[in-house]
């Protein structure tokens, strides 16, 4: 019976060869920059985009804190370092758009920078169980709102942006689909613990920037960047405990567990 430590490696590999073969794109030559029109880089835009550039930004925090949570582990390890990498291109084509747009200047990226990294991010959890289901629901959200945003693009004929947020879109669902098949070889191994952990998880579920970046909550709801809690439920935790077979009633009573607990720690 092959080992935990061997199965992440498996699907470290696999995910590694989808990537090369089909995943790979160039900031260069496959977004249509020669495309950009003026015109359709409105403020709303500018917002939207905005904010997902400024949460990309922390990947030097994301990837410092997964790579010290997972150093011991190979395939584990390697992930996050491919995944930083990837995460890093997302925010340099958001703000390419921006610069690129003439939505923002050089000197007002420099005052974005200034506002981002004068806070830390940090690890929301400090198990690595936990990460990995904090990454699938994490990842899962963003895939979503990206899609969102690729096809509002489409349906203004913005070639640019619709290509942005297919390819930073595609990379997201990825990234989920890794941390989905960490939770399956966890299931595997402890089912009633990972369920808790995902319930915990759940429950104090938010995105990296909400906290960090000033007026996170409200400018993703202004500019309709944001998924509603709705979709989220439906759209990203529904399909998950699908995909993993957890069954409704299971979830349900290790959240009211949680739930419980919770109560119990405030008191």
């Amino acid at each position: 019976m092959p080992t935990m430590r061997e199965d992440i490696y498996r699907i470290y590999l696999e995910f590694l060869e989808t990537a090369e073969k089909k995943r790979r794109w160039n900031i260069f030559e496959d977004i249509p920059w020669n495309e950009l029109e003026s015109e359709k880089a409105t403020d709303v835009v500018r917002r939207r985009v905005e904010i997902y550039c400024a949460e990309e930004m922390y990947v030097p925090d994301y990837s410092a804190a997964g790579l010290r949570m997972t150093r011991g582990m190979f395939g584990m390890a390697w992930f996050q370092a491919l995944w930083a990498f990837e995460e890093s291109r997302h925010g340099l084509a958001f703000r390419e758009y921006l610069t690129r747009s003439g939505l923002r200047t050089e000197a007002e990226f420099a005052a974005l920078e200034a506002h981002v990294f004068a806070s830390q991010w940090r690890l929301p959890f400090d198990r690595s169980r936990q990460m990995v289901c904090y990454g699938a629901l994490q990842e899962g959200a963003t895939y979503t709102a990206y899609k969102l945003q690729r096809d509002c693009a489409r349906a203004r004929s913005d070639a640019v942006l619709e290509a942005i947020f297919f390819l930073v879109g595609r990379d997201e669902a990825a990234h989920a689909g890794f941390y989905r098949s960490m939770i399956e070889l966890e299931l595997a191994a402890d089912r009633a613990g990972t369920i808790a952990d995902l319930a915990n998880v759940f429950y104090h579920f938010k995105m990296p920037g909400d906290g960090l970046i000033r007026d996170y909550r409200r400018r993703l709801r202004d500019s309709g960047a944001g998924i509603s809690p709705r979709l989220f439920l439906g759209g990203v935790v529904t399909p998950l405990l699908t995909t993993l077979k957890i069954g409704r009633e299971e979830f349900r009573a290790a959240l009211h567990k949680q739930t419980l607990e919770n109560f119990a720690a405030a008191s």
